[in-house]
C-alpha cells in the first residue's frame, strides 16, 4: 500500500474508531468533567488565599480522569456488545493494529480537552501554559488510563472495572492521610498523584526537580506495562468466547 493510500484511508480510520470508543456516554463524562471542573474553578476562586499552578493542576485532575474513565473501562465490553470482538480477533496482530491505534486516538484526545480546559483556566483563573499544563496531566492519566484498560481485559464488564478502578483510585488518594508514612508517601516518587507544580517549602529546588522526574518516569513505564499486559490478555481469546 502506497503513503497516499494510507493518507486516504488516516482520516476515514480515525473518524470510525472516535466514533465507537466516544459513542453512547461519553458526552455525559465529558459534561461531568467540565461541571467539576468549573465547580472547582469557583470554590477556588472564592476560598483559596494563594491561586497558582499548583492549584490548576490539582483543579485538573479529577475532570481529566473522568475524561479518560469512560473509553479505557468500557472499550473492550463495548466491542462484545456491538459483537465487533470476534471480527477484531480474527485481524492478523489484532493486539497491534487495533487497540493500540484507539488508545493512541483517546490520549491525543484527552490531551486535546485538556489543552481547551487549560485555556479555559488561564482566562477564568489563572494564567498557566496550557500545553505543559496538560502534558504533566498526561502520565497520571496515562498510569490509571491504561491500568483501567488491563482490567478491563481481565473482567470483560465495564462496570467490575468501574468498579476495582474507583477502589484503586480511592485508596491511592487516602494513602497520604495515614499519619508519617502517608505524609512522606504523598511527596514521594511512587504516588501516582504527585503535584510537579507545588514545591514543597523544606525541599531543595533540585532535589524536587529529580524527584518529579523519577515520578514521571515511574508512571510512564507503569502506563506501558499495563498496556502490554492489557494487549497480552487480549490474545486468550477464549475468555471472550
Amino acid at each position: 500500500m502506497t503513503l497516499k493510500s494510507y493518507l486516504d484511508i488516516l482520516p476515514r480510520l480515525v473518524r470510525y474508531n472516535l466514533q465507537i470508543i466516544f459513542a453512547n456516554k461519553f458526552i455525559w463524562f465529558l459534561l461531568t468533567a467540565l461541571v467539576f471542573f468549573g465547580y472547582f474553578m469557583y470554590r477556588t476562586a472564592y476560598q483559596a488565599d494563594d491561586i497558582n499552578e499548583g492549584t490548576v493542576y490539582g483543579i485538573m485532575l479529577l475532570p481529566a480522569f473522568l475524561l479518560v474513565f469512560y473509553p479505557a473501562v468500557f472499550g473492550i465490553q463495548n466491542d462484545e456488545d456491538n459483537r465487533i470482538l470476534e471480527i477484531l480477533f480474527g485481524i492478523p496482530n489484532y493486539r497491534y493494529k487495533v487497540w493500540m491505534v484507539r488508545l493512541l486516538i483517546i490520549y491525543v484526545a484527552v490531551f486535546v480537552i485538556l489543552v481547551l480546559f487549560g485555556y479555559i483556566a488561564v482566562f477564568m483563573l489563572y494564567p498557566i501554559n496550557p500545553f505543559e499544563m496538560a502534558f504533566q496531566l498526561m502520565f497520571p492519566v496515562l498510569f490509571l488510563g491504561n491500568l483501567a484498560f488491563l482490567i478491563s481485559t481481565l473482567t470483560r464488564s465495564g462496570n467490575g472495572t468501574a468498579v476495582l478502578i474507583i477502589i484503586v483510585g480511592v485508596a491511592l488518594l487516602i494513602l497520604p492521610m495515614f499519619g508519617q508514612f502517608g505524609w512522606t508517601y504523598s511527596r514521594s516518587m511512587w504516588f501516582p498523584y504527585l503535584n510537579p507544580f507545588e514545591l514543597p517549602g523544606y525541599t531543595h529546588p533540585m532535589i524536587w526537580d529529580a524527584t518529579i522526574l523519577k515520578n514521571r518516569g515511574f508512571l510512564l513505564a507503569g502506563a506501558v506495562i499495563w498496556m502490554m499486559l492489557g494487549l497480552l490478555s487480549l490474545q486468550k481469546r477464549e475468555k471472550f468466547a
